[in-house]
């Protein structure tokens, strides 16, 4: 016997007796919705234009051109990023040295009061609230910037933690962040830890903070206790906050849990102005759309647009890098993900365009207002959809991201649609009415944002995931491709079209296995002539080849197996790996769980 099928031999009699133990997709938790965050929060952020020098007049300045220009539009938060208790101004990273020098402006119990060079109406103990008051009577709503934890100048002073007999000294873990030191993370296993995270909080609801972003929290560390301390003092402080956790990648591994315990978190690090680090979060909000939910928003950070970097943090001075097609392809991927709206650059300084960006209702209207956010295509010439509530209307986003102009195409039948009035949201121009597919060039890297209007309506074919008894995971186009010879791969649910499959009659009692995502076929790689054991599945272009064609064959319980009709072999996890990533192939059928599937209308 091979070493394969040695190894196989010895996979199928570990799952058969692991077969007891049932196997549970992972659900996402019911969201955080505390009210301060239903819908994606829209505002400025000082850090992309500012570092961490920004200024009380600076801060004002922009928060006037909000009032003016943005307001009607749903702008209104405006946050001050890092370091703003760390003293003067610089273009390096505000850390302590060895002794703790400079010194930071903290009360007597530890918690950081703005600097009063820089904020002045900071004085005494006014702390944040006369600036607060400025931005409530202007209509908007004012954020700050927290490190994790505790300062670690509070803990060598060894100060009292308000309202208990706590002392600073015994609630840090002593971790720190690696791009700054100014602070100790929490031991939350001690209650003076929640207790100093409540009296921050009260103290932040006394000024009256409405949004909070913690940083060091979310990596690249994912601090499950902290990020659960921080939702408690919010809850009793009193005060709605919608809370920020950041930087990123946030792993997904703790989708469930941040839902539940934040109101946004960083899916990326830094976002700057390159299409390569724009380029790369289609993925990463395809990936997290089993978690968005009202009051729960993956962040794919802050709006690199505008006038960037007056004061660091990266680069020089400059109007943001990305093309104006590229600016336009950010906002819609934005919108149709229902992200954070939060400008970097500094408002005072937009041009036409950059307003233009910022004040489109049509386009403001996505991401504020729309549902069952969706990738139906990926790869290359990606298709998005979102639904309009209170009506059958859809929204459609469109996206080439290749380097050159290229047609991209949506079948409407696959959204229940025949015909529709099509309107173009950046544009306001009608397209008329659009029949079978709607198909636009797009220029490189650029996107386009429509409203269907259905006029006719056709019946959607059925789609259906298809998942691994043995491991619980998806059968899964690998990486949303659209090509023909993609590997088929198992995957976690993600809940994406390139999961989803429709079963197309082929006659004789065999099916075409259908890829939503990509209209291709579940192919054994080869043609009718591959018939061996461990041949590839891929997906290619449907024709009428009898290695396209699956017949589906009962395996108890509610699952069934794949049989290829060229071959007579089974659709099967190689080697009944586990993993994301494993490869589909086919082989002699037999008992084992990685070739039994559950197909699940979605």
């Amino acid at each position: 016997m091979s070493g394969h099928a040695l190894r196989r031999c010895a996979a199928v009699l570990l799952l058969m007796l692991a077969n007891a133990v049932a196997v549970s997709l992972p659900q996402p938790a019911l969201a955080w919705n505390n009210g301060a965050a239903n819908t994606p929060p829209m505002g400025w952020n000082s850090y992309d234009s500012y570092n961490w020098n920004v200024t009380e007049a600076q801060v004002k300045a922009n928060a006037d051109y909000m009032r003016d220009n943005l307001r009607q539009f749903g702008w209104q938060y405006i946050v001050i990023d890092w370091a703003w208790y760390y003293p003067g101004g610089g273009t390096g990273s505000p850390n302590q040295d060895a002794n703790l020098q400079p010194r930071l402006r903290l009360d007597g119990n530890g918690r950081p009061l703005p600097d009063t060079v820089r904020f002045p109406s900071a004085t005494g103990t006014n702390g944040f609230k006369p600036l607060a008051d400025y931005l409530h009577a202007a209509g908007l709503k004012f954020g700050v910037h927290l490190m994790r934890g505790i300062p670690r100048q509070a803990v060598a002073d060894n100060l009292p933690i308000a309202g208990t007999g706590y002392t600073a000294n015994q609630i840090d873990n002593s971790t720190t962040a690696s791009w700054l030191n100014l602070n100790w993370g929490l031991d939350m296993s001690h209650p003076g830890a929640q207790a100093y995270l409540d009296s921050l909080f009260a103290l932040y609801a006394s000024w009256g903070v409405d949004y909070v972003k913690v940083d060091d929290i979310a990596a690249p560390t994912y601090r499950q206790g902290e990020v659960e301390g921080y939702r408690l003092a919010i809850e009793r402080s009193g005060r709605p906050m919608v809370l920020s956790l950041s930087p990123g990648p946030t792993p997904l591994a703790s989708g469930a849990h941040v839902a539940a315990n934040a109101n946004m978190w960083r899916i990326v690090n830094d976002l700057w102005d390159n299409w390569g680090s724009l380029d790369a979060l289609f993925d990463k909000l395809r990936d997290w759309t089993p978690y968005r939910a009202t009051g729960a928003w993956p962040d794919p950070d802050m709006i690199p647009i505008g006038r960037l970097s007056k004061q660091g943090p990266v680069g020089s001075p400059r109007y943001s890098a990305l093309t104006a097609d590229e600016q336009r392809t950010l906002m819609t991927l934005w919108s149709i993900n229902r992200a954070p709206l939060m400008w970097g650059g500094n408002l005072t300084e937009n041009r036409a365009a950059e307003l233009a960006l910022m004040t489109n209702a049509a386009v403001l209207a996505v991401d504020q207002n729309s549902t069952n956010n969706r990738q139906l295509t990926g790869g290359t010439r990606q298709v998005w959809a979102a639904d309009v509530p209170g009506s059958n209307h859809r929204y459609v986003a469109l996206f080439n991201r290749e380097p050159a102009a290229a047609t991209v195409s949506l079948n409407l039948a696959d959204l229940g649609i025949g015909s529709a009035t099509v309107t173009d949201l950046w544009s306001g121009a009608s397209l008329g009415t659009v029949t079978g597919t709607l198909s636009r060039s797009i220029p490189a890297h650029g996107a386009a944002l429509y409203r269907v209007a259905p006029q006719t309506t056709v019946p959607t074919t059925p789609s259906y995931t298809m998942t691994a008894r043995h491991s619980g995971k998806l059968a899964d186009v690998y990486n949303g491709a659209t090509t023909d010879g993609a590997d088929i791969v198992q995957w976690a649910a993600n809940g994406q079209a390139n999961q989803r499959w429709q079963f197309r009659d082929a006659g004789g009692g065999y099916y075409q296995v259908v890829g939503a995502a990509s209209g291709k076929c579940l192919d054994v790689n080869g043609g009718v002539s591959a018939t061996g054991d461990g041949v590839k599945v891929v997906q290619w272009t449907c024709h009428t080849g009898t290695n396209q064609q699956w017949r589906l064959q009962d395996a108890g319980s509610g699952y069934v197996q794949l049989v290829a009709r060229h071959s007579g072999k089974c659709l099967d996890v190689y080697n009944a790996a586990t993993t994301d990533g494993a490869q589909l192939v086919q082989w002699t059928c037999g008992t084992g769980t990685n070739q039994q599937w559950r197909r699940t209308q979605v």
